[in-house]
């Protein structure tokens, strides 16, 4: 099942969620559907492509990288078709609650759109590499992978949630889109070789290893521009920029990329940009808590309260007064690094 391409798959569908509740709009329901759908859909995605590998001839012995179950005798293609089929079933199921909780019966149009959304969730997860003519063959994968895991992923958690849009969800949801296809293309590096006497024309294959490596720096670029660009169109606070924390670890990771031409130390560059887009999100949205608490007197205590009866509906009213009283006193520590709009003056006086 490939665990460690899980904190990907729900990514975006927490980014989504931590984005409704900076809207004061989020739903912890809705919200772990959207996270649990995500998880069956990347496990059928993952079995899919070792079903599809193995059928197409990607998956030989002389492949680098983790070993397939299918390729290398562990179960059978029939087995592994049975897997995919009981995950599409429980993606199916989970995403239906999903609409059904979120949107109600009632808005048949929306459902219905939904539930197509869903099924082309279904049919991408599957047709990557396990169809007739497999989409991931001819270097479409980096173009669905960022559909599915940026926007969809993160719009479609927001708006279940907000029931509208908002453009600028569409920034974030860039951002993860693009670390999503460059874990993706890290893989499609370490497997040129095997993957052209296959056929598979990925864009590594396309383009060459080392314009792969460029392509790799204009991805992880992209998402920091995007991440950039939402904190300057939705400035509250410095500390929206706490996302930068994580910066050095994309520069370790390209770095690792650029100067790496052993297909077998590929992986550690993958697995550490794997867990990259969730380390990310909680600096994208959280800073609004921040930006919240960072109100004086009783509007900012009044909101932070709100804020966390949203994001925690059964927490006991002595506890969420601890809760509110800790984020009252760190952000009171906060407050003289505060900057008042153009002017740049400080709270506590200075300039």
């Amino acid at each position: 099942m490939r665990p460690r391409t899980l904190p990907l798959a729900v990514a975006s569908s927490i980014l989504g969620g931590f984005l409704a509740a900076a809207d004061g709009l989020f739903n912890w329901l809705v919200t772990l559907l959207c996270v649990i759908t995500a998880v069956f859909l990347q496990i059928l995605s993952n079995l899919a492509n070792d079903y599809g590998d193995s059928v197409h001839g990607a998956d030989h012995v002389e492949r680098a990288g983790p070993k397939r179950a299918v390729q290398s005798g562990l179960i059978t293609s029939a087995q592994m078709k049975r897997a995919m089929a009981l995950f599409a079933g429980l993606s199916a199921v989970s995403g239906l609650a999903l609409v059904i909780v979120a949107l109600g019966v009632a808005a048949l149009p929306l459902v219905a759109l939904f539930v197509v959304l869903g099924g082309a969730a279904i049919w991408a997860a599957v047709s990557y590499t396990a169809s007739s003519k497999p989409y991931g063959y001819v270097g479409l994968g980096d173009l669905f992978v960022f559909i599915f895991f940026g926007w969809v992923g993160t719009m479609g958690t927001y708006f279940l949630q907000a029931q509208a849009l908002n453009g600028l969800v569409l920034l974030p949801a860039t951002s993860v889109g693009l670390l999503s296809v460059a874990v993706l293309n890290v893989n499609n590096i370490r497997d040129i070789e095997s993957d052209q006497k296959a056929g598979k024309r990925s864009i590594p294959v396309r383009i060459g290893p080392q314009r792969a490596r460029v392509y790799h720096w204009i991805l992880l670029g992209g998402a920091v521009a995007s991440a950039l660009l939402f904190v300057g169109l939705t400035y509250r606070s410095p500390w929206q920029f706490l996302f930068g924390l994580s910066l050095p670890l994309l520069w370790r990771h390209g770095t690792a990329v650029a100067r790496t031409t052993d297909p077998q130390t590929q992986p550690h560059a993958q697995t550490t940009l794997a867990h990259h887009p969730g380390l990310c999100l909680h600096f994208w949205s959280g800073p609004d808590f921040v930006a919240r608490g960072l109100k004086t007197g009783r509007q900012g205590d009044r909101e932070t309260g709100r804020l966390l009866q949203s994001l925690i509906p059964n927490l006991s009213l002595p506890l969420r007064v601890k809760f509110q009283e800790a984020a009252h006193q760190f952000c009171i520590a906060l407050r003289p690094f505060q900057v008042d709009g153009v002017a740049g003056v400080r709270h506590d006086g200075q300039a």
